[in-house]
């Protein structure tokens, strides 16, 4: 059964990674030259999506909180940030290669799917007793109990099928390049991991310029690089990716309050967006990372298993500190309300794009029989659907495409319109379904007499009758983010 189950699953996403694809939603990268692994382009409808979760995430933590600001730092960074971070030193993935195969993996990913799939198989005791012996032995960094674990679980290769691997290695996640204008004189400079540091390397101006006081936080939306050796389950794990992060800077003694804090807002903003509640859960960190006090993670349920779409972390002044003690250059806050000076706890929160835009690609996805018919869709929320509205005209001529195109010029200003009149209307509808857009305006014969357009509604096919004038007010509605966070 649960063998079943999986391969339902594995097909399930083979299905959203073909229709992504095909209807302009995500394509691989270079794909003419045959593509490179692990980085992806995102088509017409992609970037539109994408773009709509951006900004819907931007208003949420900059418009409905008035302690919230935002930056754009750079990509290229001094390089004695990352030594300060603690990148240079330790920013490591535990890898493993097939000798038979000759891939490589991460070993804790390897453990990580072995757990998932005990947990599918109800096994969840299990699940959890692997993790935490694997969370125990990369606490002590001791890499051959990682080999041994995978080899004592029966962890094969999925490509060869066999168990036949080598030791278990650290390797450097960062991409160097050189800076300068000639070979001898250049020297080597990072792309950002993460956009964490950019805040932090900027606390005080931005504190100061934008006179915050503490509790306040910087918003920023930016892409990183990893060099990612594991390059599976399509644009969940990418060497070029894009974060939208955000630090919360506190008084310390109270972070923990702001952590559970944070930690609500968050989940209940993926339940906002249109997140099931049995597909979202979130999960202690059994492992810290060296800078934190506490982390958890907000994880959805892939066709490929819970993984995490967030992490919240409570990350002590552990930064701030570090950027003091290497810069020289004092990283302190004056709380006048305590008449101190301190340096700020930092509580983190952080999400993929890439991985919530995957993560709504696949609960939008709807393949389902009705009335002995098979039909699939996208049901995204309207305020993100990457299209508002098409305008179909029901014909060619008779005036109606002219009538059809007034209607796209009233609404294109304020709302992405397409405007289509090949084929037939139900074809055309079956297409608008298929890139998820939650309205079809048909314009027909009965429109030139008394200036009413046929709404059809993409989730339940229903259509209903309206004036042309109440249009733009029917699609703000529907489609502003105000009905996002009304939820929230």
């Amino acid at each position: 059964m649960a063998k079943q189950e999986q391969t339902q699953e594995i097909a399930q996403l083979k299905d959203i990674i073909a229709h992504a694809k095909e209807y302009g939603f995500v394509y691989p990268s270079s794909e003419i030259y045959d593509g490179l692994q692990a980085v992806y382009d995102y088509g017409a409808y992609g970037v539109e999506l994408k773009n709509n979760l951006k900004r819907l995430w931007w208003e949420t933590m900059t418009r409905l909180n008035d302690n919230v600001v935002g930056i754009d730092s750079s990509i290229f960074m001094h390089p004695t940030t990352w030594k300060a971070s603690g990148h240079v030193d330790s920013f490591n993935d535990p890898m493993i290669d097939n000798k038979d195969s000759k891939k490589r993996y991460r070993a804790d990913v390897l453990i990580e799917e072995k757990a998932a799939r005990l947990e599918k198989e109800g096994k969840l005791e299990e699940a959890q007793q692997l993790l935490a012996a694997m969370g125990r032995l990369l606490e002590a960094e001791d890499l051959a109990g990682v080999r041994d674990l995978i080899i004592n679980e029966e962890i094969n290769c999925p490509i060869s099928g066999t168990s036949n691997w080598t030791e278990v290695r650290q390797f450097n996640l960062m991409f160097s390049t050189q800076v300068g204008s000639v070979a001898e004189d250049s020297s080597t400079i990072y792309l950002r991991p993460e956009t964490a540091q950019g805040i932090f390397v900027n606390f005080l101006n931005v504190q100061k310029t934008a006179r915050m006081k503490v509790p306040f936080g910087i918003a920023q939306i930016g892409k990183a690089f990893r060099n990612e050796i594991v390059a599976r389950q399509f644009i969940f794990r990418m060497r070029e990716f894009e974060q939208m992060e955000m630090q919360f800077f506190v008084r310390p003694g109270s972070e923990m309050e702001w952590y559970q804090q944070w930690a609500e807002a968050r989940v209940k903003w993926h339940k906002a967006l249109g997140i099931p509640e049995s597909k979202i859960r979130t999960h202690d960190h059994e492992k810290l990372a060296h800078y934190a006090n506490a982390a958890m993670d907000i994880e959805y349920d892939f066709p490929f298993g819970f993984k995490e779409v967030e992490g919240i972390h409570s990350r002590t002044d552990f930064d701030l500190k570090q950027h003091q003690e290497f810069s020289k250059k004092k990283q302190q806050y004056f709380d006048p309300e305590v008449n101190q000076n301190y340096i700020p706890y930092v509580i983190e929160t952080s999400i993929g794009a890439d991985r919530l835009f995957l993560m709504t690609l696949c609960n939008a996805f709807v393949d389902e029989e009705k009335d002995g018919k098979s039909r699939t869709y996208l049901k995204f929320h309207p305020a993100i659907a990457p299209v508002k509205a098409a305008i179909l005209p029901l014909t060619k001529k008779d005036g109606l495409p002219e009538k059809a195109k007034e209607i796209v010029d009233a609404l294109k200003y304020d709302f992405n319109i397409i405007y289509e009149e090949a084929a037939s209307i139900g074809k055309r509808y079956t297409r608008q379904d298929l890139i998820g857009t939650p309205f079809c305006i048909a314009v027909d014969h009965q429109t030139l007499e008394d200036n009413t357009v046929t709404i059809r509604h993409r989730d339940t096919t229903e259509q209903e009758r309206v004036a042309i004038s109440d249009l733009h007010g029917r699609l703000g509605e529907a489609c502003s983010f105000r009905r996002v966070f009304e939820k929230i």
